[in-house]
């Protein structure tokens, strides 16, 4: 289906590359929300489903579900993103942004729009209008809602997230097209392509700008075109994992989520990820929707 964008294929690396440059990374707290625990740990049983989706469940037994964005600053480029968080009218009426059937499903959102990513920046000096560039893990409603914030940015996601975005199933796989259906500078990354390495236990990766310090891993599974990234701080690593992971405990003991578009390639991502973790011990990892896990993140790496 067409859209107002016309998306063009990236075109690695980008420039500010440094020799051995290390990226600082602050992660940004844009909502919180509640949610029943089955959608993020499956169960089952013939209720299983009900439970996901919160019929029968206790409001009381419901998690707070954390819904963020990054901020990380390259010596060579500056300031950039990963991901967007809720747009600000989201504090007001969630469903101007979120639509009706999402708007229900995210339930007692507690934010206001002093949250949202764009006033967030602007309290530490950054307009929205300057950022360069966003990287989308993927463009569900809750990681795409403020895409129209920094319309002066290239947004850097996967080829394939984009194709999974726009077809007419969309919605029905929380896709919400008005979020993301502008004639912004889409750039797509084809994890498929010759152009993709390997990284540590990652079998596809691009090098964003060349120098090590920021890495887009293929993750697919939560979404076909899901991906993660990895970046270089200052004496570690860090895998900022999307909902490739929601919590730390699916990493733990394999236990996935309700809802997987492919549970093969969610499988086999998450072992990606188990694998990178065991390896690299002191890497921060940051799942997707754990808020006992983002309570013990530092305010910046």
């Amino acid at each position: 289906m067409s859209t107002a964008a016309e998306p063009q294929p990236a075109s690695l690396p980008l420039p500010g590359g440094r020799e051995g440059a290390t990226v600082r990374l602050e992660p940004l707290l844009s909502a919180v929300c509640k949610g029943p625990p089955a959608w993020f740990l499956r169960e089952e049983g013939r209720l299983a489903a009900m439970h996901a989706l919160g019929f029968r469940v206790p409001r009381s037994t419901w998690i707070e579900v954390p819904v963020v964005a990054f901020l990380v600053e390259h010596p060579g480029f500056g300031p950039f993103l990963i991901d967007t968080g809720f747009h600000p009218s989201v504090a007001v009426d969630p469903k101007q942004n979120l639509g009706r059937l999402n708007a229900l499903f995210f339930k007692d959102i507690e934010m206001t729009q002093s949250d949202a990513v764009s006033h967030q920046l602007r309290a530490r000096g950054i307009e929205p209008a300057s950022v360069k560039l966003v990287v989308m893990t993927h463009l569900h409603v809750d990681h795409a809602s403020a895409i129209s914030d920094f319309p002066s940015a290239t947004y850097l996601m996967s080829r394939r997230e984009w194709e999974a975005a726009v077809e007419p199933r969309g919605a029905q796989r929380g896709y919400v097209r008005r979020q993301f259906d502008h004639a912004f500078d889409y750039r797509l990354l084809d994890f498929d392509s010759s152009a993709a390495d390997s990284f540590a236990t990652f079998g596809r990766s691009f090098d964003v700008f060349g120098d090590g310090s920021v890495r887009l891993v293929s993750t697919p599974g939560h979404t076909f075109g899901h991906l993660s990234v990895v970046l270089r701080l200052a004496g570690r690593e860090a895998l900022v994992a999307g909902d490739a992971i929601y919590s730390m405990a699916t990493m733990r003991d394999s236990h996935l989520p309700h809802r997987v578009v492919d549970e093969h390639l969610f499988r086999r991502s998450l072992r990606e990820i188990q694998r990178y973790a065991e390896q690299t011990p002191d890497a921060v990892i940051i799942p997707g929707h754990d808020m006992a896990r983002w309570r013990e993140l530092e305010p910046q790496y």
